[in-house]
């Protein structure tokens, strides 16, 4: 028997992702001799753990919190979504450990937004929680779908200041605005409000919007998935407002990976599946 192919996740931590039950449903549906495992890596060991993938035989990794930035650096070829963004959540790895770097995660938010949620971003008014890697990429999707207005919040102010610049590069239509605090938004304006940041993804942490800033005609998205229902996604149930989490993101996201790493179509309605048994066993 030939010896798996191995694919996985690098991130710190990476225990609460759904992504080898996915991946590794697709392989045996597909007959593929694969394996996706999870990599949690310390910052200090994401240098010679990338400078080795060849060496250890992994040929492609999906990045998650908080290297999607990070992994940059280290990259041979990017693809224009990485370039613009500056963030990367799927690497390719060729031959003589050649790193290709490709960001599924704008495209794979707006499948899911777009044709499933159904609801469309032009001239709309958006806020979004964080600037980091995910931020940009969801951010690159809105952009080109003719958003009206962005504002960005992070708590630290320099990654929203920056990403703002980014954007106001690629869209003279689009308004683009930082705060400094949340308390300065006109939230009855806000159509579309998105938790790019971790927060929620611990039993402990707070949720980042007061239920008195929610309204019934805004839809509210956050990114995680794990937990399915975060306090933010409760709030927002509670008052009327339409909710969704970043399941099947991940799972778009996830199949345009999957192509990347392989190059076959990815068979979306067994990983689809898949994502279904890992969280019905969380519930």
């Amino acid at each position: 028997m030939k010896d798996k192919k191995l694919f996985g996740l690098i991130g710190w931590p990476v225990k609460h992702s759904l992504s080898p039950f996915m991946h590794n449903a697709a392989f045996k549906y597909l007959g593929m001799e694969a394996c996706y495992r999870l990599f949690p890596l310390k910052e200090e060991d994401l240098e010679g753990f990338l400078k080795n993938l060849s060496k250890n035989k992994i040929f492609g990794l999906n990045v998650t919190i908080p290297y999607k930035e990070k992994v940059i650096e280290y990259l041979d070829w990017k693809s224009p979504q990485v370039r613009f963004t500056g963030a990367a959540n799927t690497i390719v790895v060729g031959k003589n450990n050649y790193l290709k770097g490709f960001n599924t995660d704008g495209i794979g938010f707006n499948r899911h937004l777009v044709y499933d949620l159904k609801f469309n971003p032009r001239d709309k008014n958006v806020l979004i929680l964080g600037a980091g890697g995910a931020a940009k990429a969801i951010t690159y999707q809105l952009i080109r779908r003719r958003v009206a207005t962005i504002l960005l919040y992070d708590i630290v102010r320099e990654k929203a200041e920056n990403l703002k610049e980014k954007l106001s590069q690629q869209s003279e239509d689009c308004a683009i605005g930082v705060i400094a605090s949340l308390e300065e938004v006109d939230f009855k304006n806000i159509d579309l409000l998105i938790n790019a940041t971790p927060c929620g993804m611990k039993k402990t942490d707070p949720c980042p919007i007061k239920k008195d800033m929610l309204h019934k005609n805004m839809l509210v998205y956050d990114l995680i998935y794990n937990p399915t229902q975060t306090k933010l996604l409760r709030l927002a149930s509670d008052i009327g407002a339409k909710t969704s989490n970043g399941l099947r993101m991940l799972l778009y996201q996830g199949g345009l990976s999957f192509t990347h790493f392989t190059g076959k179509k990815a068979p979306l309605r067994v990983m689809e599946e898949a994502l279904k048994k890992a969280v019905n066993r969380l519930c």
